[in-house]
């Protein structure tokens, strides 16, 4: 099941970045942006529990697909590419095998264990 899923981000990667090249989005703001969601991370220096529940929140795709079609509708050029580098990150981070957190530990995700010990 992890490598369907892995094979479905890797699409899901290809369509955000094809549609970030077509709609002529800025590149340095695609490298600006490209890992802010991983600032989610600080979360563990907290704890597991509160690590998950904000890296869950940066990497779910709710929020920046709601954003693409915000700008979309409203013709904001800038909404519509942070929605689509949201959605490349989402996408890679899931095709490299980093899923959803539980609150066990950063390495246990909905995609299997990742890491050494995996």
């Amino acid at each position: 099941m992890s490598i369907l899923l892995r094979a479905e981000a890797t699409m899901v990667a290809i369509l955000a970045i094809a549609g970030y090249a077509l709609f002529g989005s800025s590149w340095w703001l695609f490298m600006v942006l490209l890992l802010v969601p991983d600032i989610s991370m600080l979360g563990y220096l907290k704890s597991p529990k509160i690590g998950a529940i904000c890296y869950n929140a940066a990497h779910l795709y709710v929020v920046p697909i709601i954003l693409f079609a915000l700008g979309w509708w409203s013709g904001s050029k800038l909404a519509l590419s942070i929605g689509l580098i949201w959605i490349f990150h989402i996408a890679i981070d899931r095709a490299l095998g980093y899923g959803l957190k539980f609150f066990s530990a950063f390495q246990d995700t909905h995609l299997g264990r990742i890491g050494k010990n995996s």
